[in-house]
């Protein structure tokens, strides 16, 4: 594959502990899978409301926009894992969408039967 991704984890709010973290970076460390030019990944995780603590996660990759998503959960684990559902289908989406794309200009454009 290509180079490692950066992966930054910002907690708002509140403290996240070290296991914690290492969970989560564990868990989004599998979507440049999805798409391999991917280049960091971004977790903000807002402690604000404790039951219902809210995660974002942002990944930028090589000539596309940021994929974004974000949700809530009964703690900052099931947040993350719902979020990371998102982002594996907008990555999935945006793949499948490129190499589509790839495939028509190839296809020669026959002229109409009559």
């Amino acid at each position: 594959m290509g180079a490692p991704v950066e992966i930054k984890i910002v907690a708002k709010n509140g403290e996240l502990s070290s296991a914690i973290q290492e969970t989560m970076k564990q868990k989004v460390s599998k979507l440049p899978r999805f798409f391999v030019r991917t280049t960091g990944i971004k977790i903000v995780a807002d402690l604000q409301h404790s039951t219902k603590p809210k995660v974002e996660v942002i990944v930028s990759a090589e000539e596309t926009s940021d994929f974004y998503a974000s949700d809530k959960g009964t703690n900052v684990i099931a947040a993350l894992d719902r979020v990371i559902d998102k982002i594996e289908r907008q990555l999935k989406k945006h793949k499948t969408k490129l190499t589509e794309h790839r495939g028509r200009d190839r296809t020669p454009i026959e002229p109409p039967q009559e």
